[in-house]
């Protein structure tokens, strides 16, 4: 896939409409501030393994921006949306495209120019080889809405049936009824199927479809939909929802669910919505469906057992036949994985305590009792044994891939685990006996220079079970100064062959020092960082630099989870647009997520004593990077986005002897204005005022002395960190006469993504720390671990502090799959 660097701002200046959680391109009738590919190269796999030639797709309009590539079951075509400039910043509706995987030659799937697509949600889906489904424009749909100069009445919300229904600050809500209109027209599409020989059918009526997936036998299609009532205080992913059974040829068979609106969905962790959930296709079947139904009415504090109960039905049950119970859970169900008959994996964890459940049943043995393969907490990162891999299907589902040996009856899964111990992550294959527990590890990353990882599992070619000797995995292979490249390693010789030749993205840094350091907080909790150095610095010779201490608080239930090494030393350090290891070619010494553990064990919530943990665990970095001599004294600066930016504000406040200047991106600073939770955090404001306030650098900015500069979005859409924040909080240091400075940057969100807004970041990024880091002459470190005046120590007497509550509240973490958005991971970027 090849794509630009950064947009241009005009991109991001372009009209959108902010509807039901979403924010919609209304011109193209897609998410707004949505990026694209610029081109495909398709590379045939040689038999050696080395990598064919490039076939470039072909045959696309100039400036075409592409998105939503996927592949058809057999690998033989590509479809993927294709939209172009029209005017200046403007780009047309999207059109459907089909490539020929051999020629790369590329056509519009529909031949009328009137057929375009509504990306709004999910857009289209390979039903066969040749079908797909498509959700487009309606063709009777005229303009938008117009919105009515005067108002039918006044906007009015009701509680008088006395609901408790508490919801965080989500942002872009509905507001009146003509956003509903402007939604539903936005919103609805119409189905479509299109065949590659050019058949057009219309199935269904327009609605708002929100996903679209095929039985693996391709027999029938799941039609999830959302509709009316609306909601003005939560995002559309909570709208009544509605799941209906298709036939492949869209023909309705059955309504498997209408959920009602859901409002009320309580802010405890793992708590959930009411109903059928997780509705899916059993991956090793043709078409059984499974979902999960909670037992406590979705409500994570109600004591009950079982928790959630798994269910499995058939597509088309006989009359009277029942949904069948597959698993009993008393924790919140993750999720299955599948491989056959007698063998699943079903998930469950609970965030409250950490603890992660693995079981093992057999879904066709009524008579085998389930088991439990795993039960671990999810901190203890060095007991993880890893996950199964999976294994391509040709219908293009994923199961658990089964291995055998020669001459041995076992049944052996592989795990694919991180590897963490005390020196770094050692990415290792174990082949697993699922029966006796019995592992032997058949491949593992290189400890001395090289990061190496399993990406995929490539041996799919054949149906049923793999032999060892026909094992084929890709993997990826980086070290601290060489790039990330792919790898494909065949058994039984383990013969490695390279894919890739990427080159170093940024040769300047090409020989930057990098190392993994441990230190001790106070109080004995183990603390890790990674310490990043200029290209040839020696300490001996060049001194202490100016130092930037970068981090992201994390929270933990036991000190020696948080004392845990997570990472490699040997990782290619990637930088990106505004990584605070640019700052290496400026000569800084970077200390990187130097860990920041704020803990609650036991019965001890993590956020009571936030101040104190915080502040002790910035002052043993702090102590760690000038006794190595690497970092001058008074020329160490802080700074962090979003609850980075919240920690940096906080240290600014408690630990002034620290740091001689903060930058902090995207904050939330006044916890008030998130009275029912933030984070982690899921008490509310009433519920536990004394640490709302004291958490909240807002309340302590008569304490801020030391130069801080605050950057915001001006279009910020994460759930707590509304832009407001940053303005009150600049006013309030401005009040006390701090010496601070606000950059509001136009049209951008809670991450920035527009080369402009990029480079000016950067900028007033240098310009800070060149004039308060860099110059600083005035003393800053009297005495690590002594407060300078007092002003470091813990806040006391706060009880009194009056406490102004409004808004609601948000966590600072998007929660994407409220708005239908789904990620994969990604990799770890600074």
């Amino acid at each position: 896939m090849k794509r630009r660097s950064l947009p241009p701002l005009a991109e991001l200046a372009r009209p959108e409409e902010k509807l039901a959680g979403l924010r919609i391109d209304g011109k193209c009738n897609t998410r707004s501030r949505m990026s694209f590919y610029t081109g495909i190269g398709i590379h045939s796999l040689m038999p050696d393994g080395s990598l064919g030639p490039e076939t470039e797709v072909r045959g696309l309009p100039d400036g075409a921006k592409i998105n939503f590539v996927t592949w058809s079951n057999d690998g033989k075509h590509l479809a993927f949306s294709v939209r172009f400039e029209e005017e200046e910043s403007s780009s047309s509706k999207l059109r459907v495209w089909v490539a020929d995987v051999e020629t790369g030659m590329a056509r519009p799937l529909f031949q009328s120019p009137d057929i375009y697509l509504n990306a709004v949600f999910d857009n289209y889906v390979w039903v066969d080889n040749s079908t797909l489904l498509v959700c487009t424009i309606p063709l009777s749909r005229g303009d938008p809405p117009k919105k009515p100069l005067v108002p039918s009445g006044p906007k009015i919300q009701s509680n008088e049936q006395k609901t408790i229904v508490q919801v965080r600050t989500f942002q872009d809500l509905l507001k009146d009824e003509y956003d509903e209109d402007l939604f539903d027209y936005y919103a609805t599409s119409q189905l479509v199927l299109a065949s590659l020989d050019g058949k057009v059918k219309e199935v269904g009526s327009p609605a708002i479809y929100t996903s679209l997936d095929p039985s693996p036998d391709e027999k029938y299609i799941l039609i999830s939909s959302i509709h009316r009532p609306y909601s003005f205080i939560v995002p559309c992913g909570r709208f009544p929802k509605k799941v209906d059974l298709w036939t492949a040829d869209g023909n309705f068979v059955r309504e498997l669910c209408d959920l009602p609106l859901a409002e009320d969905i309580p802010i405890a962790s793992n708590s959930v919505r009411n109903g059928m959930r997780s509705l899916n296709w059993r991956a090793d079947k043709p078409s059984t469906l499974y979902w999960a139904e909670t037992q406590d009415g979705g409500d994570a504090k109600v004591e009950v057992s079982p928790r959630d109960i798994v269910y499995t039905q058939p597509a088309e049950p006989q009359e009277g036949e029942e949904p069948e119970i597959l698993h009993k859970l008393d924790l919140r169900y993750g999720g299955i994985s599948w491989c056959d008959d007698s063998l699943a994996l079903v998930y469950e964890s609970w965030y409250k305590t950490r603890r992660t459940r693995t079981w093992v049943i057999s879904p066709g043995s009524k008579d085998v009792s389930p088991r439990i393969l795993f039960d671990r907490s999810s901190e203890d990162v060095y007991s993880d044994p890893g996950s199964p891999m999976l294994r391509r299907t040709s219908t293009g589902n994923y199961v658990i891939a089964k291995l055998r040996k020669e001459n041995d009856d076992a049944t052996y899964l592989l795990l694919n685990g991180n590897g963490a111990t005390p020196e770094g992550d050692t990415p290792f294959l174990d082949l697993f006996d699922i029966n006796t527990g019995s592992k032997e590890r058949i491949w593992e990353s290189d400890k001395e220079k090289y990061y190496e990882s399993v990406v995929a599992l490539l041996s799919d070619q054949k149906e049923g079970d793999i032999h060892i000797n026909d094992l084929k995995i890709l993997t990826s292979k980086e070290s601290k100064t060489e790039n990330t490249q792919y790898y494909i390693q065949s058994w039984p010789d383990k013969k490695l062959c390279q894919i890739t030749d990427f080159p170093h993205p940024y040769p300047q840094l090409a020989s930057l020092q990098k190392e993994m350091i441990r230190y001790e907080r106070k109080d004995g909790v183990q603390l890790t960082a990674t310490l990043y150095l200029p290209p040839g610095y020696d300490p001996s010779k060049d001194g202490p630099l100016p130092c930037l201490v970068w981090s992201y608080p994390g929270e933990f239930k036991s000190k020696d989870a948080a004392g845990q090494v997570r990472g490699s030393p040997n990782e290619f350090a990637g930088i990106g647009p505004t990584s605070a290891l640019l700052w290496l070619a400026r000569r800084f010494a970077i200390l990187s997520g130097p860990t920041i553990p704020i803990i609650g064990e036991g019965d001890e919530e993590a956020n009571d004593r936030y101040v104190e943990q915080l502040v002790a665990s910035a002052e043993a970095a702090v102590e760690e990077v000038i006794q190595r001599g690497v970092a001058h004294p008074n020329k160490i600066a802080v700074g962090g986005h979003s609850y980075g930016a919240f920690m940096t504000a906080n240290l600014l406040a408690h630990a002034p002897h620290l740091f001689c200047c903060g930058i902090a991106r995207s904050g939330a600073y006044n916890r008030t204005l998130t009275p029912f939770g933030f984070q982690n955090e899921d008490r509310t404001l009433w519920e536990a005022t004394n640490t709302y306030v004291e958490m909240s650098p807002f309340m302590s900015a008569n304490r801020i002395k030391k130069p801080i500069l605050l950057i915001h979005g001006e279009e910020d859409n994460n759930p707590g960190t509304l832009t407001m924040q940053s303005d009150r909080f600049f006013n309030a240091l401005k009040g006390h006469g701090a010496l601070c400075r606000l950059v509001i940057l136009p049209f951008e969100s809670h991450g920035y993504s527009a080369r402009e807004s990029i480079m000016h970041v950067l900028w007033e990024t240098d310009r800070w720390l060149q004039k308060h880091c860099v110059s600083n002459t005035s003393e800053v470190s009297a005495d690590i671990g002594k407060s300078k005046d007092g002003e470091g120590k813990e806040v006391t007497d706060i009880e009194n502090k009056a406490v102004a509550a409004s808004g609601g509240g948000g966590a600072e973490l998007a929660d994407d799959i409220e708005s239908g958005q789904f990620h994969s991971k990604p990799r770890s970027l600074m």
